[in-house]
């Protein structure tokens, strides 16, 4: 938005009634949907955040939606203080600007991590899930397709030939099965270092609205993007965070973070006792790997649909994750050779050309 423009005016207006003052504001973020954010600073120094939703483009319905429930359940997702829905506005308390991903290294890794995993499982065992959509067969094979038609031909310039759309259906089919297998619990859909704040050192938190809470809210970390959720897999949001598209991690320290998180499900009483390691491994690889597929779709169709180019420099670790998976599985093997076939030498941080054209 210009500083002139109709939509600018409105979300100035908005702020200035809901807080009583007109304040300074100030890009925030934007994120990989029609949705951006500003900083609203008062004139005490107080500072919210107003969300602007085009309505058009954007229900923020959801966003209520699942806001209210994360709280009910004692997660931080940020208060709403006023919320305009016609036009797509809310007032938001101000989580900071410290995400995760530049916070994390080889020395707090283990500390945000412990914050991010104990959130996990009271998402996974506190928040209400009656009404959400479920992550069923349809939204899991919508999700893949845009592998074959984003990835493969859109970015590798790469058709696949009849026998190889057998292949291809194939695997998806094999994915869904290990997918609809497992146990159904909340899932956030996006839990990663991106949508992950930290909050406790900074002492992030409006204790007036905490106090409100039916719950006590575990104060760290932020939570954030999480319209989208659904009932669906209970290691979705697992890998998400362990297999995040943006950071790596070393195997043996996932390794301890599934055993541990799986124990802790046990416990919780959301699996059962006949899960061992090995089973729930193979859910955690399997689940990682619909996820992974997707997103190689996702980042392409972001560029070459939205313009954002950043995301092309995603890949080489989500297809890393991908190829790894798949090629530990016997069963995927044909659909492993596709997609080596089709990748061949090619940088995949290279757009090709003849897509934008």
């Amino acid at each position: 938005m210009t500083a002139s423009s109709p939509r600018l005016a409105a979300l100035r207006q908005f702020a200035a009634a809901a807080m009583a003052e007109t304040p300074a504001l100030t890009p925030a973020s934007a994120d990989a949907s029609f949705r951006s954010y500003w900083r609203a600073t008062a004139r005490d120094g107080r500072s919210l955040v107003v969300m602007d939703a085009p309505p058009d483009k954007e229900d923020i319905g959801p966003w209520l939606d699942v806001e209210a429930r994360l709280r009910r359940g004692g997660l931080h997702a940020p208060a709403v203080l006023a919320a305009d829905r016609e036009q797509g506005f809310v007032l938001l308390e101000d989580l900071g600007a410290r995400t995760y991903l530049p916070e994390l290294n080889v020395t707090s890794v283990d500390m945000l991590y412990a914050d991010a995993l104990d959130a996990l499982l009271r998402m996974q065992t506190h928040v209400d899930t009656a009404g959400l959509p479920a992550y069923d067969r349809a939204r899991l094979i919508a999700e893949m397709e845009l592998l074959p038609e984003w990835f493969l031909k859109r970015h590798l310039g790469y058709a696949p030939g009849c026998e190889e759309w057998d292949v291809i259906e194939a695997a998806f089919t094999f994915l869904i099965h290990a997918a609809l297998e497992q146990p159904r619990a909340f899932v956030h859909r996006d839990y990663h270092s991106r949508n992950l704040l930290v909050c406790r050192e900074s002492g992030i938190g409006n204790r007036e609205l905490e106090k409100q809470e039916a719950t006590p809210l575990l104060e760290s970390p932020g939570i954030i993007d999480f319209q989208d959720a659904v009932v669906g897999p209970i290691t979705y949001d697992l890998v998400s965070l362990l297999r995040d598209c943006y950071i790596e991690w070393d195997a043996e320290r996932i390794e301890g973070w599934v055993e541990s998180h799986r124990q802790r499900l046990r416990h919780a009483h959301l699996i059962g006792p006949e899960i061992d390691a090995a089973h729930f491994r193979r859910w955690f690889d399997l689940m990682g790997l619909q996820r992974h597929l997707k997103v190689l779709g996702i980042f392409c169709r972001l560029w070459y649909r939205d313009g954002k180019a950043q995301y092309l420099g995603d890949l080489p670790l989500v297809w890393r994750y991908a190829i790894t998976v798949a090629q530990r599985y016997p069963e995927l093997a044909d659909f492993t050779a596709l997609l080596e076939r089709a990748r061949d030498e090619r940088d995949l941080t290279a757009p090709r050309a003849e897509a934008t054209a």
